[in-house]
């Protein structure tokens, strides 16, 4: 049960419409009436962005679910606002909320590219390529005014060192040069996520995020400049977006992607009773719809996070939508995988003193 909003704080685009607090709390808010019925002005709920300093970039998963064993998010927190964000947990850990608070009190590391050189630089280093964007967007609208990204680019294009990124922010393109270099080196590919074509829908679902026109465009102009991209049809929302899946392939093959992925709606922890809320609100009479068709896909349950399970769902359901994604990938002449990223030139840059090699 999620606590009721707030009636004197004004949102404005936001996916979230609470702020319930995170499965590590013991206590709990609630607010009640005094008796004194005095209005109060309402207050604008404004994004609030903190600086982390980290000691380490360079996170490390061993999942067999993601085919990268390394990742680094310049971001905790997102203010793209997508309601059905499987990283919204993850404010929990901060003591924060996974609803208001993970769209709204954004961290940031300004000192990533230092860090990631530090760690590359090491003699046990081993490469493999870098996962940029895997929990939360890199290119969220505060990195336009913070440009954590293009000085972790340089780093990387200068010790040719491969990255990948899934992103939905029209930054993106601040930075396209960076990434046709690193391109044309065969050393990064890029994923776009794309949920729906419906502009309106899209808005109601991440508030913040480019329109999907907008993506389409991102789609066009970096596979313009040689960039492998791929579409992702993610996360594919029963009922709701489901039936698009062949109209979100066919038009981002025109734009240019030439690889394609697709992920079943998932909701962990906190993310299923925010998303049931949404659906209150923006989809009244779809809500016994749309979670029976999920739960069709996880087990009886809203989420399954089963290692081999979560990205894919189970029974007819997923099988089904799996199915048309793979005849649709076919038809409209797909890529199958990815593009293999080249780590053979690895290695540190030339420095300024540094004796040439005469070969």
């Amino acid at each position: 049960m999620l606590p009721p909003r707030d009636p004197d704080r004004i949102l404005k685009a936001r996916g979230a419409d609470t702020q319930p607090e995170g499965r590590f709390e013991r206590l709990g808010r609630v607010r009640e009436s005094d008796g004194w019925d005095i209005p109060e002005d309402g207050r604008l709920l404004r994004t609030e962005v903190v600086t982390e300093r980290p000691r380490a970039i360079i996170t490390r998963n061993s999942s067999p679910d993601v085919p990268f064993d390394r990742s680094i998010n310049p971001y905790r927190g997102c203010e793209h606002g997508c309601i059905y964000c499987y990283a919204r947990p993850s404010h929990a850990y901060l003591g924060l909320s996974p609803g208001l608070d993970f769209e709204t009190k954004i961290t940031a590391k300004p000192d990533a590219a230092r860090l990631l050189e530090r760690e590359i630089a090491r003699r046990s280093y081993k490469v493999a390529p870098i996962a940029l964007g895997t929990n939360t967007d890199p290119y969220q609208p505060v990195e336009a005014r913070l440009k954590i990204m293009p000085a972790i680019l340089r780093v990387l294009r200068d010790w040719n060192h491969p990255v990948t990124l899934v992103t939905r922010g029209h930054t993106v393109l601040r930075d396209l040069a960076l990434w046709a270099e690193l391109a044309a080196k065969d050393q990064t590919a890029v994923g776009i996520s794309v949920t729906t074509l419906d502009a309106g829908l899209a808005r109601a679902l991440e508030p913040r995020a480019p329109a999907p026109q907008v993506r389409l465009k991102m789609i066009a102009a970096l596979s313009g400049a040689g960039v492998p991209v791929r579409v992702m049809v993610a996360p594919v929302i029963p009922v709701l977006t489901e039936p698009e899946i062949e109209r979100i392939l066919a038009a981002a093959r025109e734009a240019g992607a030439v690889h394609a992925s697709i992920i079943p709606l998932r909701l962990p922890h906190e993310v299923a009773p925010l998303f049931r809320d949404w659906l209150q609100r923006h989809r009244p009479g779809m809500v016994a719809h749309v979670m029976g068709k999920l739960q069709a896909m996880r087990g009886g349950r809203d989420n399954d996070p089963r290692y081999g399970h979560r990205f894919r769902g189970e029974g007819i359901e997923a099988q089904l939508m799996h199915q048309r994604f793979r005849v649709a990938r076919r038809r409209l002449g797909y890529r199958e995988g990815g593009p293999p990223l080249d780590c053979s030139r690895f290695g540190p840059p030339p420095r300024s003193g540094d004796q040439l090699s005469l070969f």
